[in-house]
């Protein structure tokens, strides 16, 4: 007869799947012109891993904005005066910011040498996410894919072709928060799965009817690969392995708050 402690455990098991979170380690760098898709499956083989039926693979944008050609030589960019004066200010570099403004389709603050964008993708992030970190030394930036949900795809259908199974993709990138320290990570491209759980209409354990409870799935799982997927451990990709997602052709434009209904710009 079960005891009561495992019934619980049982119990616990039906309602709360254990996930996984298993991160991809790459050793070769990313250039222009590289199949991802190859790429990640031969780190896979190397490290005896593989993809199942229902994983889902989450991927760091620097990999992909590399494998895309999002490169941009700093010696080639002519910083306007404006960006001159603005990073002299703050010690900056005058060409990312320049870099910034340029994909940006608007400013929403610049103080005390942080400057918040709005990218034409629609994300809210410190300089329009141009990075010069884990590129190669201060040498070139690197931009956001130009078109995140259409990378994912594009990673999701390559991955098929050569294993057969529809993998969801997600695309993430590293933000800071309104009113909290430290950055976290953001999902910035989805394939294949939807990125929003709406629980609006179910009752929880006590009865009540929920009538706000839109869960971000996407992000969350962003963030929980970003606790294997860091910037110094070289695994820029992790599978994660249990979670109930729900298919779909979700894209990242659901998780962007209209500015109609945003309480903080």
């Amino acid at each position: 007869m079960p005891s009561a402690d495992s019934s619980r455990k049982a119990k616990a098991s039906r309602t709360s799947p254990e996930l996984r979170l298993i991160p991809i380690p790459l050793t070769d760098e990313i250039h222009p012109g590289d199949s991802l898709a190859d790429k990640l499956l031969a780190a896979l083989r190397q490290c005896r891993l593989h993809l199942q039926s229902g994983d889902i693979l989450i991927v760091k944008h620097k990999i992909v904005s590399k494998s895309e050609g999002r490169l941009v030589d700093l010696a080639t960019i002519n910083p306007s005066a404006e960006s001159i004066a603005w990073a002299k200010q703050y010690s900056l570099d005058a060409r990312v910011i320049e870099l910034a403004l340029r994909e940006s389709r608007a400013v929403l603050r610049r103080k005390n040498g942080v400057l918040i964008t709005e990218t034409h993708h629609g994300f809210l992030c410190a300089n329009s996410g141009v990075d010069v970190s884990n590129v190669n030394g201060g040498a070139h930036a690197l931009l956001l894919p130009e078109d995140s949900d259409r990378s994912a795809a594009n990673l999701r259908r390559a991955l098929k072709r050569r294993i057969g199974l529809a993998i969801p993709v997600i695309i993430t990138d590293s933000f800071g928060r309104p009113w909290r320290e430290g950055l976290t990570e953001f999902a910035i491209g989805i394939a294949g799965m939807k990125p929003l759980r709406d629980d609006r209409g179910r009752r929880d354990s006590h009865g009540y009817k929920l009538k706000a409870s839109v869960e971000a799935v996407a992000d969350e799982l962003a963030c929980a690969a970003g606790l294997v997927c860091g910037k110094l451990n070289r695994a820029p990709a992790c599978i994660v392995r249990g979670f109930r997602y729900e298919p779909g052709a979700g894209g990242v434009g659901e998780l962007l708050r209209p500015a109609s209904a945003d309480l903080f710009r």
